[in-house]
């Protein structure tokens, strides 16, 4: 007798994605790492940002804060997320 199981994950919504760029003025930030924080300020996940500044998180909707720390300087952008795609920047200054 063969039997099939279904394996879940606790992967977020995949209805609502964040693709987002980190910049220092005009300029793409490379290797940024960013923080995305839920509502309460707790710490979510970390990806780095491509050779375009570029990264993409995953979340459910809602209130988030994404905190970018870079050479080039740190920054905190916050966005209320719906289902699709939402647009952001995060825009770094120096320390």
């Amino acid at each position: 007798m063969t039997q099939e199981y279904t394996l879940g994950c606790g992967a977020p919504d995949q209805d609502t994605a964040l693709p987002l760029s980190v910049r220092s003025g005009d300029e793409p930030v490379p290797g940024a790492y960013v923080r995305l924080l839920d509502a309460t300020g707790e710490f979510t996940a970390e990806v780095v940002t491509s050779a375009g500044g570029q990264f993409r998180f995953f979340a459910a909707p809602g209130n988030w804060t994404l905190r970018a720390l870079s050479r080039a300087g740190n920054g905190d952008a916050t966005v209320s997320a719906e289902r699709g795609l939402n647009q952001v920047a995060v825009t770094v200054t120096a320390a």
